[in-house]
Parts: structure tokens; sequence; C-alpha cells
């Protein structure tokens, strides 16, 4: 053991990775050490970005002595170097760093290749075909995986110092490819424009340790742009001048003239646009917001493409074919929606928006009809061709993906005469504004949704603007019908709605006193501790098995929070322990996915056709660790390392996330330290997601506090205006 402190060289093969971070690139190794003076490995600690089993490294750092563990280097620096002998070769390419290459083919392909291995590999990779296995694509995927490689070491030293850790550095590497670490030296500001995750504070750190002046034009139109984001962010599409310029002054401690003056730049450029008296808009907002305007002034106007058909005799029909007899709202809805080429539906849980769209698809179909059935999130789409007896699909797989963009849009419209879209009040500016600008002229488009939960996640308040703005049919179903009037849910929600308190319905009782039979049970628990306890219990124990729900498949934890003791992120690794404690799985981006796994995509890939809000479960892990293979709704889909980056555990999700979906089960935690989050809407919206049981587990004055408040904050947008000039 040498002296405590004293400082060190040493060359060798790491044989073993102990931990890694991915997020700040810590390392805990065993060094095979290449001086055959040293008879055992080495332990070495350290910021070590990308290292992988099998690569020779020099270290440097000063010898310490670990209270548990024993001697350690501390690694101050550290290079990386290809492994040169037959040994660090295989251990290298088997640790799963390259895809394509397990244990298995490392060995095969090293056994042919010797130490011209990684030549081989680099300037010569058609001979790995010469391996019996490896066939051309495979030899393809190797090649790139290799080079891709050889980019993001790069690019991870580089940014390294920054915090920015090896799943966000993929994320830049897929977006900028070969130009990344070119990208980060020359124009760091482009990182937080386009890559999610990275900020306009990382980013600006960055610019000003690489030289670029703190009153640079590019650093205040920078700040002017971030500023803009934030408030998009917050829902708005708009936001005064003033505001504007404030904001991006106390981002950048900069002089307000400066970021005004940055403002009339950006304004002159085009990037942002001046949409009304001192009122501000980015482009593509502006963009989204005419198209929106322009397309349901289009689709109005056209003549209609539909067959004849005879609206008060078709509504007669389709309630004889129902053996149901509709309300005066359903046979309004159902009339407007036919006679009009655009046409609102709105309406909670239980007002018989359901009944109405089996109806409409009924006729259209007797018509030799078809109509498009569409929702924003995969669950929702789902649930609405079952409720309507004809196929739906994804906004995005409607609109199909061609190079990167929309395959169908103004100059190529859907092959349709009749849209329907559900769950509208998903719908942000963006998504609006294409999906509207591919219906084409004479086709009907029907919006469904109910405009008291929660907007949008992406900026805009596109159905509650279009019902507003009074340019339009709109229906409004108001009564519950006698098949809701029994559900304990749907007097829950209309109570919220109503700001009732409506606790006498469901008092607060102990987990063990549970009423199973009701609908709706609030469980007391008025710490976060106690609230996970009693979430994992119900999830986990006999209660699934008691309420007839696969604890994985039909229950559904939803919180209002991501952070803190009753958060997302802590629930879901208390009941991933509980459910499915293995751990035998593959770590990537701070999270460990296990077989079995309930997972969520956070952000839109239109590579693998897998959205934000889709979930699925892990079946399988890939062999030579490039990733994993997971089920949505029947589709396996495999997700490299790269795709892994925008999944997390889904076994507890946000509210937020949970719209557009329904759940046989789902279980609520509710409690006084969710405060700044505590809405009426929010309470609705998450109540409503259950489709047979509601679990609400947190502290009665919690709920009180969500029902008593709805202040939701409003959201600025120029499209109300927009239509109104229609």
């Amino acid at each position: 053991m040498r002296n405590s402190g004293e400082p060190v060289s040493l060359e060798g093969v790491l044989e073993r990775i102990v931990f890694f971070n991915e997020e700040n690139c810590f390392c805990i190794a065993s060094l095979r050490p290449s001086d055959p003076s040293y008879r055992e490995n080495v332990t070495v600690s350290g910021i070590m970005p990308a290292v992988q089993c099998g690569e020779t490294v020099l270290v440097r750092g000063e010898w310490a002595a670990h209270p548990s563990y024993g001697a350690r280097i501390n690694v101050r620096e550290f290079e990386s170097r290809l492994p040169s002998n037959v040994y660090g070769i295989e251990k290298y390419l088997g640790s799963g760093l390259v895809e394509g290459i397990g244990p298995a083919y490392a060995k095969k392909i090293v056994k042919k290749f010797g130490e011209d291995t990684l030549r081989v590999i680099d300037s010569d990779s058609a001979r790995l075909t010469e391996v019996k296995g490896i066939g051309a694509e495979r030899a393809r995927r190797i090649k790139k995986s290799w080079d891709e490689q050889r980019g993001l070491r790069e690019i991870v030293v580089a940014l390294r110092v920054y915090g920015i850790g090896i799943a966000m550095c993929v994320r830049i590497m897929k977006r900028f490819g070969s130009e990344s670490a070119a990208i980060v030296r020359s124009n760091p500001y482009k990182l937080c424009r386009e890559i999610d995750g990275i900020g306009f504070k990382t980013a600006d750190k960055i610019a000003l340790n690489i030289g670029i002046s703190n009153e640079s034009p590019e650093r205040i139109e920078a700040g002017v742009l971030h500023a803009l984001a934030e408030l998009e962010d917050e829902g708005g599409t708009c936001a005064p001048f003033g505001e504007i310029v404030s904001r991006a002054a106390s981002l950048l401690q900069a002089d307000s003239a400066k970021c005004a003056e940055g403002v009339e730049r950006l304004l002159a450029s085009g990037d942002v646009k001046r949409v009304g008296d001192g009122v501000l808009q980015s482009a593509p907002l502006d963009f989204a917001e005419r198209k929106i305007a322009g397309s349901l002034a289009r689709i109005s106007r056209a003549a209609s493409l539909l067959p004849p058909i005879k609206a008060e005799a078709a509504v007669e029909w389709a309630k004889a074919r129902a053996n149901v007899d509709f309300a005066p709202e359903q046979s309004a809805a159902i009339l407007a929606a036919l006679k009009n080429k655009f046409s609102v539906i709105t309406g909670g849980p239980g007002t018989g928006k359901t009944t109405i769209l089996r109806a409409l698809c009924d006729i259209l179909k007797a018509k030799k009809c078809v109509p498009a059935l569409a929702a924003p999130t995969g669950r929702a789409a789902q649930r609405m061709g079952e409720s309507a007896g004809v196929a739906a699909q994804t906004i995005h797989r409607l609109l199909g993906m061609e190079g990167g963009k929309f395959k169908h849009n103004e100059y190529n419209a859907l092959p349709c005469k009749f849209v329907v879209i559900d769950e509208a009040s998903m719908l942000d500016t963006k998504l609006a504004a294409a999906v509207f600008s591919a219906v084409p002229d004479g086709a009907h488009l029907v919006l469904v949704g109910d405009t008291d939960q929660l907007p949008s996640v992406g900026a805009g308040n596109v159905l509650k603007d279009i019902i507003s703005s009074g340019r339009f049919p709109v229906t409004r179903l108001e009564r519950i019908f006698r098949q809701g009037e029994r559900s304990g849910i749907v007097l829950a929600a209309r109570a919220i709605l109503e700001g009732r308190d409506s606790l006498d319905a469901f008092p607060p009782c102990a987990l063990e006193d549970a009423d199973l039979s009701r609908d709706v049970n609030f469980i007391f628990a008025d710490t976060p501790e106690a609230c996970t306890r009693a979430c994992v219990r119900l999830m986990s124990g006999g209660f699934a098995g008691r309420l007839g729900a696969d604890p994985i498949a039909d229950m559904q934890l939803l919180a209002p929070m991501h952070k803190g003791a009753a958060g997302i992120e802590n629930f879901n690794a208390s009941i991933k322990a509980a459910l499915n404690p293995r751990t035998d799985g593959m770590r990537w981006a701070g999270t460990v996915f296990c077989v079995g796994d309930k997972i969520m995509q956070t952000r839109n890939n239109y590579d693998i056709d897998v959205f934000n809000g889709d979930m699925g479960r892990v079946v399988r892990v890939e062999g030579d660790n490039s990733g994993i293979v997971a089920d949505f709704d029947g589709r396996e889909v495999f997700l490299s390392k790269g795709d892994l980056s925008d999944f997390r555990q889904a076994y507890a999700i946000s509210i937020h996330k949970s719209q557009g979906s329904e759940f046989p089960v789902v279980v609520m935690p509710l409690l006084r330290q969710h405060f700044i989050m505590l809405q009426r809407n929010l309470l609705y919206t998450g109540l409503t997601r259950a489709r047979r049981k509601a679990f609400i587990v947190g502290d009665p004055s919690a709920w009180s506090a969500a029902v008593g408040n709805s202040r939701a904050a409003e959201r600025r947008t120029f499209l109300r205006r927009r239509l109104e000039s229609i």
C-alpha cells in the first residue's frame, strides 16, 4: 500500500465497472495494471466519461485509503487508449460498447482477426462478414456504432465539465452527428434551442467559457428566445414586448435596453413576430396559429364531399339501430356534425359522447364512408376505436411520417371525407395546425373533448379558443345519462366542477376499512411516508387481487408532482421494488430497465413510431447490451441506448401525462405537499382517468383545497382573436 496522497500514474485494462453515474460520469472501476509488479487489480475512482470494460486507460491521481474498500487511486486525469492485446480487445468489444457485438461475437471476431481486430472494424469493416454469423447488415451496424462511439467520446470529454452526462451527449450526437463537437465549440446556444433537456443556463455557461462576450448579440438574442420559450412552456403562445424584455434582462443579468435591441433584431430577422399592439410571438407559433385559423375557415366554406344524407332521417335510423332514445342534445350533436364541415362536441364523463360517436360512425358506414378517427395518444385512440366500432389511431400515425416530417399536410391531404378527433383538449397549437391543415377541402371535421380537463401540455388552449370564438357550431353535453348516474366517479367529478367537497360520499378511512364495492375510496394518509406505504400496499398486496386487477396492467398511480417524498420519482422506485424487484436489467440514463418493467416515452420519436405518453412493457434485454425490446399494445419495438434516454419508469406517472388515457383502477396521492398543483382541473382530470375504481390516498384538506381552487393559470394566446376575424 502506497502512502495516502502519494502521486501515481498507472496504465492498465479496466476489467470491471463497479459503479458509473451517467449524469456526472463518476466511475469506480477495477484496473488490471500493465506493470507486472502489481500482483492484484487496483481500484480507481473519479470522473471518467464513457469508459468501458476492456478499455486500456492511463490514470493519474493520488493514492487514497477508503475505510470500507481499502486502497484506491483517486483519479484527477485519465487518457483512454484502445487495447492492443487480444485479451483487452475481446474484453473491450464484449462490454456492449459496440452495437451488434456481445461477448460471444467478441470472442469470434478476435479469434479471426487477433490484434488486427480494431483496425478491421475501423477501416475494413466489410471483412467482418468473414466471421460466421455476421452478415452484411450486422457488419454495417457494428461499423456505424463504432463511429458513433468515437464521436461520442469527443463530445463527452468536451462537455463533462458542464455537468452534461453521457445520456444527454447521446442525444446531442443523434441530433448533430459528426458536427456535434464543432457546434458545441462555435455556437453552443443551438443546444438549448434544439436539444430537450439542455437549458439556456448550461449553454450559456459553455458559451461564456469559450469566450463569447456577455453582451454579444448572439447571447442577447439567445436569451430573448429563451425567455419566449419559457413563456411557451407555461402554456402561452404570446406575450407583451415589455414582459419578454424584462424576463430576458433578468435571465442574462443584462441591460434592458440591450435586450430590447435584441428583440428588435429578432423582429427584423423574422424569428419573432409582432401579432398585436405590443404583443409578440415566436415565428413557429405565429405560423401555427395562422394555419389553424386559415384551415378552419377553408374547411367550413368548402362544399361537402359526403354523399347525400337526410340528416334527420339518419338520426332516427341510428336511434332504431342502437335501440336507444337519444337526448335532444345528442341528436343535435349528430345533426351538427353531418350538416357542418366543422363542429365541436364538448362534455364531461357520462354525458353521452360515446353514444354520439358510435351513431355517427354507423350512419357514415351505412353510406360507404368510413370516417378517420384519431386521438392524441395511443391509449385514447384505442379506447375511441373500441367505443366507435371503427379503427382509430394516434394523430401522429394518421398524419404519417416521411423524411422527419408529416406525410399528410396542406399539399398532400388525408384520403378521407370525415375526420373525428377525440380528447381535443389535449391538442396543442402546433399539433392542431398540422392535423387541421391535412383535412381535405370538403371533408367534415369534428372535435370531441372536455374543456374542464387540464389544457394541453404544449403551448396553446386550442379547444377552448375555438369554442369561445363563437364562430363555429358547438354542442355542449351537460346531462349525465342513466348508465353514468350510478357511477361514483362521474358524480364525484361533477361535484369537483361545481366546487362541492363531496367527501361525505366517500369519507376518509384507513386502508383496511376501504369499501372495495365503492367506485371511489379516500384512504387517509397525512404524511408522504404514510401515503407511499398505503399506495404500495394498494398496488402490491392482496388488494389488487380483491379488485380483480393486475397491479401492473390495470392499476396506475397518478401523482401531481415529480420531485419530493410524495413525487413521481419516489413512487416509481417504491412500486417497482414491490412489483418487479429484479435488478438484472440494462442501466442507462440513470434508470435500470428490467424485463417486466412498465415504461413511458417522454417525447415523440418518429424513427421508432413511439410517441410522447405511449406506455409499454419491457419484454427482453438484448444479450449484447445494445438495448431492450418493449411491447407497445402488441407491437414489439427495439429501443437502443439513444432511444432509452427518452424513457422513464411508468408505475407512477403525472396527471398531465395521463390525459387521453383511461385505466381500470387509478391510485392518486394527494397531500398538502402538492400545494402548488392543488387545482380543480388537475383533480378532475386525474379522477376521470379511472374506469372502474379510484383511490385517493392522502390528506382530506388537500382534496378540499384542490376543489376550492378554480384559479388555473390563464393561458395567453392570440388564436381566439384570429378566429374571431374569420
